[in-house]
């Protein structure tokens, strides 16, 4: 999970795709990964990013499937967490609101994009199709993962309320979230080591987003193609875009269409629905990949998944992380900061880290007055990092005064109720630490790779827990700590249990020379031990 935007704002960051931009001012509206934005998908090796990388720390529970239908359509039942009834405090004393431990969660899908990494032959992706998988490691075989289509990474982001107003801070309200429909694709050849034009590269950067918020009517705001953006794309509008409140339960339909790909969100607490599709009618658009020209083109198009499966081989071969349908949720994104010299700059307190940028005001704030940072946090020292997520605390009856609820989701169906027959745990830890991002994981070896990271004194987890009556109760995923009320499964009680062994992957590089790098961890289970 960047920056980038500004027109007409003094200071541009992106901050939450992924969710968080942050970043300084540029010339155009875009949406540029490039630039230390914390929101989009995080990519296996800095390429292109012209020193300026931004990890994404995306713990995430995946979903898998060896039935057609379970790579192009899931539904979710999701219940949007609820606030500490206790304000935070500049001094970190009080209650823990959502806005520090995430400025966003997300569910995910892959999706085609014939314009993108890993190779650029331009043939036409085949929408809904495991023919789609290589990831073999053998270029003189067609599986090879550098013979891959373009792909693209569909990430369906929830927005928490109440701190800096979005953009370029976190937050689309003062009490409500809100949620987008964020598509990221990566503009590289890895088999040829070329990037796209420089024209594109200094726009939209080497991982274009398309990017609407859902809207109760479906169509778009504004424009929402990587080219075509303006402020207000980025800027939510209460008047056409849906707006929830902490407490209400949804249903959360991802699916495709003739069209393109379809996201809806129906609010069963309020009946209001809001939807999306990714439509060239919708004004969605691929960058046009063409490293000779002087000028940066796109064309209309429409996203469409691209497996018709979930499982280990159903990857997007240029993204760190190996899964199609997932959720995620976008932790080390918030520290605090009492003295913040320009919104929107670094923080000014002595002893502040380098990584403490960009920074908010008290005065920044839309309700809860706290100065703070939303960069990615590479030491690991920040508010989500700490004991304060829901679950934390041993006494459960205080749990909800000082901590905000956790995000309550069961598993996905997919072709209406089929369930998923097995999950998976993967945390990107290996990637975040890495030297480009001044870690010491040596990805190539797995040398000083650990988790939890250095640093950090908590890591969330995924839970398993009961909602519901006694009479009528569902198993739900839970994130945060092992003591939340009615847990069932801790898978282990830590995240060293729960994200199991380190992970090798293969990656398309130069020359056609597959790459090798550690950069998840993940433990496969063979059941889905929360099935809807």
């Amino acid at each position: 999970m960047r920056k980038a935007l500004a027109a007409g704002l003094a200071v541009v960051a992106m901050l939450l795709l992924t969710s968080v931009f942050a970043g300084a001012a540029r010339a155009s509206n875009n949406f540029n990964c490039s630039e230390s934005f914390s929101l989009c998908t995080e990519v296996a090796d800095s390429i292109g990013y012209n020193g300026e990388y931004t990890g994404h720390d995306e713990p995430s529970l995946l979903f898998y499937s060896n039935t057609a239908g379970s790579g192009n359509s899931s539904i979710y039942n999701l219940t949007l967490p609820g606030e500490s009834r206790v304000l935070p405090n500049q001094q970190g004393t009080g209650g823990t609101w959502n806005f520090q431990l995430h400025p966003a969660f997300w569910l995910g899908m892959a999706l085609c994009d014939n314009q993108s990494a890993p190779e650029y032959t331009h043939e036409t992706c085949v929408p809904d199709s495991d023919t789609n998988i290589k990831d073999g490691s053998d270029p003189n075989q067609p599986d090879y993962i550098g013979y891959h289509a373009g792909s693209a990474f569909l990430e369906l982001q929830f927005y928490p309320p109440g701190w800096s107003a979005w953009p370029p801070g976190v937050s689309c309200d003062a009490h409500q979230w809100c949620a987008a429909m964020a598509m990221f694709s990566l503009d590289n050849d890895y088999n040829n080591n070329v990037p796209n034009n420089s024209d594109c590269l200094g726009t939209v950067g080497i991982e274009p987003v398309n990017f609407a918020f859902i809207t109760t009517s479906g169509a778009p705001h504004a424009n929402p193609s990587p080219l075509g953006a303006t402020a207000d794309t980025f800027t939510p509008h209460s008047s056409t875009d849906l707006f929830m409140n902490g407490g209400d339960q949804l249903v959360v339909d991802i699916h495709d269409s003739a069209a393109g790909l379809v996201t809806v969100i129906h609010d069963v607490t309020t009946g209001r629905t809001g939807s999306m599709l990714a439509s060239a009618g919708n004004g969605f658009a691929q960058v046009n990949f063409e490293p000779g020209a002087a000028t940066c083109s796109q064309s209309a198009y429409a996203f469409h998944p691209m497996y018709a499966t979930s499982g280990e081989h159903t990857r997007v071969p240029w993204a760190a992380h190996t899964y199609n349908v997932a959720f995620s949720d976008e932790i080390g994104h918030f520290e605090y900061c009492t003295l913040v010299p320009v919104e929107g700059g670094a923080c000014g307190d002595p002893g502040s880290d380098p990584d403490d940028e960009p920074c908010f005001s008290a005065a920044a704030s839309q309700f809860v007055h706290v100065g703070g940072c939303i960069g990615t946090d590479n030491n690991f020292d920040g508010v989500p990092y700490q004991r304060v997520w829901p679950g934390t605390d041993p006494n459960r009856g205080q749990d909800t005064k000082y901590h905000a609820d956790p995000v309550l989701f069961t598993s996905p169906v997919f072709n209406g109720s089929r369930n998923y027959s097995r999950v998976a745990f993967e945390a990107d830890l290996p990637r975040i630490e890495a030297a480009d991002f001044g870690g010491q994981c040596n990805r190539n070896t797995a040398e000083h790779c650990v988790n939890p990271p250095p640093g950090a004194n908590f890591y969330p987890i995924y839970t398993t827990g009961t909602a519901g009556s006694s009479s009528h109760a569902s198993c739900v995923w839970q994130f945060g700590g092992t003591y939340l009320k009615g847990t069932t499964n801790t898978f282990g009680g830590d995240s060293t249990a729960e994200f199991g062994p380190l992970l090798l992957s293969n990656y398309p590089g130069a020359g056609f020379t597959p790459r090798f790098r550690y950069n998840n961890f993940r433990q496969i289970l063979d059941s889905n031990p929360c099935g809807a």
